[in-house]
């Protein structure tokens, strides 16, 4: 009989005979379903961390002919309002190119930010075919968390991006640092204003309460100024369209006539810009926002905005199909939680700003 050498690779049937039990309980504890006492598991799992033990999780993707279906559950882009969603959208369709090799495909669904009842629509929908895992922008709370807990009960993973619910169990999160990038803005308004010059927080949304990471911001900034007397007040504006921005902005500029920045919590910045703008006060009055879109872009470009922050919408997409990826195929742990680095983006150096 040939003798196992040491370059040889030590498998399944190995690990069997060691452990004293069938190979079907070894496929089992590889592939961690149930049915095996956690003494034998854990028995098992020692063995297999001793023979370094790798398996070929592809190769048997490939073999079993099994697509393996990822869903991803998105506002659509509405070049109306902002086209911040085709960012994500990018880097969605980048990782299913790089892993579709092995029997994954991604299918989109998307909601109307605006309306709170397609987001029911279309994740009612998505559940009449479940999928193997989610990647999830929870805009609306409350359906948001009605729909993991279906998730939950059909044990489908999902990974949040963008912004996250607090207390739920999902795969992971990726996306910015809600509180840290509205101290941020904090800072940059402090760099550039008088110490005691106002600032006014701008919500923009159909749904404020409902948009917890809107708030988040605000809070992150009001806690870079809770130890001074810095005068910050809040509009919040619940129509979208540039009429009604520009209309409640008047009001809020009639009312605070000595407001000296503006800090707008999401990528509808442009809206603001255009009407200071045509005020004649958008040198006067410091105006930061969110998000690398064409029309927040031009506008930085052409000196209508101060400062754009920024955290990587295209490598939130990426990284979220990929986390499902590693956890669904490769059986690798998921970073619970990954926060985008926050970028400051001027006119001077927009150009140089490349999207991962």
């Amino acid at each position: 009989m040939k003798k196992k050498t040491a370059e040889q690779p030590l498998g399944v049937k190995e690990i069997a005979r060691r452990a004293n039990v069938a190979i079907a309980t070894v496929d089992r504890v590889i592939h961690n379903r149930p049915g095996v006492s956690p003494k034998t598991k854990s028995k098992i799992e020692a063995i297999i961390r001793e023979l370094n033990y790798q398996p070929n999780i592809l190769a048997r993707r490939l073999a079993s002919r099994h697509v393996l279906r990822l869903a991803t559950v998105l506002p659509k882009v509405s070049s109306r309002e902002t086209d911040f969603w085709t960012l994500p959208v990018a880097g969605i369709q980048k990782a299913e190119e790089e892993i579709k090799q092995f029997g994954v495909k991604v299918e989109p669904f998307y909601f109307d930010l605006n309306d709170r009842k397609s987001f029911g629509k279309v994740t009612r929908q998505l559940l009449k075919n479940p999928v193997d895992g989610i990647l999830l922008a929870p805009s609306f709370i409350e359906e948001s968390i009605t729909f993991i807990r279906s998730c939950k009960e059909l044990n489908i993973p999902y990974v949040f991006i963008n912004s996250d619910i607090p207390h739920q169990e999902s795969l992971c999160y990726i996306g910015p640092d809600l509180f840290r990038s509205g101290y941020q803005a904090g800072q940059l308004i402090h760099y550039c204003t008088p110490r005691n010059a106002k600032v006014l927080v701008l919500n923009i949304s159909h749904e404020i309460e409902d948009h917890h990471h809107l708030l988040r911001k605000e809070e992150g900034l009001r806690a870079y100024f809770q130890d001074t007397k810095r005068p910050i007040v809040k509009k919040n504006v619940r129509q979208t369209d540039q009429a009604s921005v520009e209309k409640e902005l008047s009001k809020a500029l009639q009312q605070h006539a000595d407001v000296l920045a503006i800090f707008v919590t999401n990528s509808r910045v442009a809206a603001v810009s255009r009407y200071l703008e045509k005020k004649g006060i958008d040198k006067d009055i410091l105006l930061i926002g969110y998000d690398f879109t064409k029309e927040n872009v031009s506008r930085l470009d052409q000196g209508h905005i101060d400062f754009l922050i920024c955290q990587q919408p295209q490598e939130q997409g990426y990284r979220g199909i990929m986390a499902l990826y590693q956890h669904l195929v490769m059986k690798v742990p998921v970073e619970k939680t990954h926060f985008m680095p926050i970028d400051i983006i001027t006119k001077e150096n927009h150009a140089f700003y490349i999207q991962p």
